[in-house]
């Protein structure tokens, strides 16, 4: 049985967690409603103040998505009641990051300034000018576009300029000097 499948999803108090008969599950909350589907071949029932997920065989595709269902569901339920956000730090002489409207303006260095536009679902917030922070309540979104964001600017291992994830270890080279 599958470590994560087996346990039951907790539903906190002001969330609704729906299912339907073709296993698309709705999950509302204080923060906005997710709905996704899921595979057909697996169980999802709610029962009382929890989410149960089972599965109908030990098949080794059943097995491997009764985890993942179980972690789908359990992220949904979190992003609408918590929300999920991740901080991305701007190291480098002169990079640093603004609002402009509902996107975001990044220096790095290039010969103009980086234009990310606004995604449906996750806020931009720049509390420091070389600190940005991508929150929403699907964490697969937050994640993606964190990840857009890096991209631009990968931290690089010689002088740890770049843009990195807040609490990421670069591992540092020394350089020429370093024989």
């Amino acid at each position: 049985m599958s470590r994560v499948g087996k346990l039951p999803v907790e539903i906190p108090n002001g969330v609704t967690v729906t299912v339907t008969t073709d296993n698309v599950v709705t999950v509302k909350g204080p923060k906005g409603e997710l709905a996704k589907t899921m595979h057909k071949d697996i169980n999802i029932k709610v029962e009382e103040n929890k989410v149960v997920v089972t599965r109908p065989s030990d098949v080794s595709q059943h097995r491997a998505l009764h985890g993942l269902t179980r972690a789908l569901v359990n992220n949904m339920v979190i992003g609408v009641s918590q929300g999920y956000q991740k901080t991305l730090e701007l190291n480098g002489v002169g990079y640093k990051a603004q609002l402009k409207g509902k996107g975001l303006v990044l220096n790095l260095g290039y010969s103009h300034p980086v234009e990310i536009k606004a995604v449906e679902g996750i806020q931009y917030s720049v509390p420091e000018t070389t600190k940005v922070i991508v929150s929403g309540i699907d964490k697969e979104l937050v994640g993606s576009v964190a990840a857009n964001i890096r991209v631009w600017r990968k931290p690089e291992p010689y002088k740890g300029k770049g843009i990195k994830y807040a609490g990421e270890v670069i591992r540092r080279k020394e350089g020429k000097s370093g024989k």
